[in-house]
């Protein structure tokens, strides 16, 4: 028997405001697409997408539906089947604000929020172009005098808190504890954002912490403020373990969308 209450997709839906900052997780993470489409419907309008690391036909689909204002990422594309190009015209044409990132920056800023302290130092992208855009990032002199090395220097990255994480996973069990796997990217996410939802395939009428292995691949409820059972809820995307990517249906949206009256289509037939 479950210890918590199910919540419907919209109850989730509606916990997502305008303006708000968003987590996104990659493709191979458990995309929540059904959830996507939803939110779509409601026309909810200068969300801020934070990508950890990359975002494909999510990202592109509220993108393209006008629902973004800003998206930090590491890479927006469809892979295989080419550029976003909803995200690649919004650049082009001035509609969305990017900030343009690495994966290890991505990373970094969450984790600054984890531990609750306002900034993680980091070294790898200094002298990048990268680097050079950002102008919230910022080099100092390493204070540590114990590292032998004079002005060395150091990057400085903010933390960044999340409104709201939604992600997609294969179960919960009855006590509200998510499968994740070896997804600990999720669990970031989920460390550094104000309220954290998920859609699941199933819920199983078992305890992950009464084994150790089970244990080691979930998300405890702790962090988790609501679940909503939806099948399929990655597809078109795949759901690692679970089912793989309809790769025929990507490729519909990847040529339907290069351009505004394709996208405009098949987002009517999709919703």
């Amino acid at each position: 028997m479950k210890s918590f209450d199910e919540l419907s997709l919209k109850e989730i839906v509606d916990e997502v405001q305008d303006g708000f900052i968003l987590g996104i997780p990659a493709d191979y993470s458990g995309v929540p697409m059904k959830f996507t489409k939803e939110l779509i419907k409601k026309g909810v309008k200068n969300l801020k997408l934070y990508c950890l690391p990359l975002t494909t036909i999510q990202g592109d689909m509220l993108i393209g539906s006008g629902c973004v204002s800003e998206i930090e990422a590491a890479a927006v594309t469809l892979g295989e089947f080419g550029m976003a190009p909803r995200f690649s015209e919004a650049v082009e044409n001035g509609k969305i604000l990017i900030k343009d990132s690495t994966c290890p920056a991505l990373h970094a800023q969450l984790q600054a929020t984890e531990k609750s302290v306002p900034f993680m130092p980091l070294r790898g992208v200094i002298g990048s172009d990268i680097q050079k855009h950002r102008k919230d990032w910022h080099v100092i002199e390493n204070p540590m005098r114990s590292s032998g090395v004079r002005e060395e220097p150091v990057l400085l990255l903010p933390a960044v808190q999340l409104d709201i994480l939604v992600f997609h996973a294969p179960c919960s069990d009855r006590n509200g504890n998510i499968q994740i796997g070896r997804r600990r990217e999720l669990a970031t996410l989920a460390h550094a954002s104000k309220k954290v939802f998920v859609t699941v395939e199933k819920v199983l009428d078992i305890d992950f912490f009464e084994d150790e292995l089970s244990a080691a691949t979930c998300l405890p409820a702790l962090y988790v403020n609501g679940i909503s059972i939806v099948k399929n809820g990655a597809w078109p995307c795949a759901l690692p373990g679970v089912y793989s990517s309809d790769n025929e249906e990507i490729k519909k949206y990847s040529l339907a969308a290069k351009t505004k009256e394709g996208f405009g289509e098949y987002m009517r037939y999709c919703l």
